[in-house]
């Protein structure tokens, strides 16, 4: 028989229309059946959690309430729209995310066996180098939502406050399923002997590597994202089961990141020698929005083709931009 405490927290679940929570108890239970040599009783259990997911005929089957209380304002709450086909990524660390993907969607599989799915990711790169974009992808494959951290929000100037708030964020994680993006982590994960730190920081630092150590039912997936990997404490690569680099863009992935941004509009024979040049240095969002300049030009023009004078044009722009916002930086 099941344990009276996993069929009391599967009626507050119930009760509260925590339907994540709900499934992801009954998996323990089969889990559990499996390891007794019941495993007739266990494969009937998780036919019928999957069975109830896919009656929901959602994109994001759970649809959670936004955060209240004392997380209102800490964690937004995002539904995906992307799935991982949408973001442009180079192989090795597609086939990375693609395996995490396949980790989280079988985990009852892998918990049955003892095992938990990989789920606290880091993400290091450049700004626009995809990496907020491929956390959102991620949520969409997976069909979860997306729990962005607003770090203005969490982290105050009051002893003890942000570490309380980043308790109730975990909390929250091992409640509700989903993908939680700390963007801009060094914020939080910033090494601990820095000389501009305070002691409160490393407090918090200390509690966020504690809480990445609690065992989580959901499997609720944790990324943090950072420009500044240089500035990360240490002893968090040891926290995360994945740490991912993205790059700037390649000279093939700048012909999928245009081609992509052009759709469904024509592109008429688009002269890549000129092009590439142009956006090389250009983050993957850079490029994107060139393009997507160059298809918001054209339709105000009423045509339905874009060419290559107007797609340098439009990178041009950008690189303009960017070069006028480093000068800013620098004066």
């Amino acid at each position: 028989m099941s344990n009276a405490k996993q069929i009391l927290a599967m009626l507050r679940s119930r009760a509260e229309g925590d339907d994540e929570q709900f499934y992801s108890i009954a998996l323990q239970i089969a889990a559990a059946e499996a390891r007794q040599g019941r495993r007739a009783t266990a494969e009937e259990l998780r036919a019928a959690v999957e069975a109830a997911r896919s009656g929901s005929g959602s994109s994001v089957p759970i649809q959670f309430a936004k955060p209240r209380g004392d997380l209102e304002g800490v964690i937004e709450h995002r539904d995906p729209r992307y799935v991982l086909k949408d973001v442009v990524l180079d192989s090795r660390l597609r086939d990375r995310i693609d395996d995490l993907v396949q980790q989280q969607a079988r985990r009852d599989w892998l918990r049955e066996h003892g095992k938990v799915p990989s789920r606290r990711v880091l993400f290091l790169g450049p700004p626009g180098s995809g990496k907020t974009m491929s956390a959102e992808a991620l949520a969409g494959q997976l069909r979860l939502p997306l729990f962005v951290i607003r770090l203005e929000a969490l982290i105050t100037r009051y002893m003890g406050e942000t570490a309380a708030k980043l308790r109730l964020i975990f909390d929250e994680t091992a409640k509700r399923r989903g993908v939680y993006l700390f963007d801009e982590f060094d914020a939080v994960g910033g090494r601990r002997s820095a000389t501009n730190d305070v002691a409160e920081m490393r407090r918090v630092l200390n509690s966020f590597l504690q809480y990445m150590e609690e065992e989580n039912a959901t499997d609720s997936v944790v990324v943090g994202a950072t420009n500044h990997p240089e500035l990360l404490d240490k002893a968090l690569l040891r926290r995360f089961d994945l740490v991912l680099t993205f790059d700037m863009p390649s000279d093939d992935e700048i012909k999928r990141i245009v081609t992509t941004g052009l759709r469904p509009f024509k592109s008429v024979r688009l002269a890549w020698t000129k092009i590439i040049p142009a956006a090389e240095g250009l983050s993957q969002a850079e490029i994107s929005k060139a393009a997507e300049d160059a298809v918001k030009a054209a339709i105000l023009e009423e045509r339905n083709s874009v060419t290559t004078d107007q797609l340098l044009r439009r990178l041009l722009d950008r690189r303009e931009m960017q070069e006028a916002f480093s000068n800013t930086k620098s004066g």
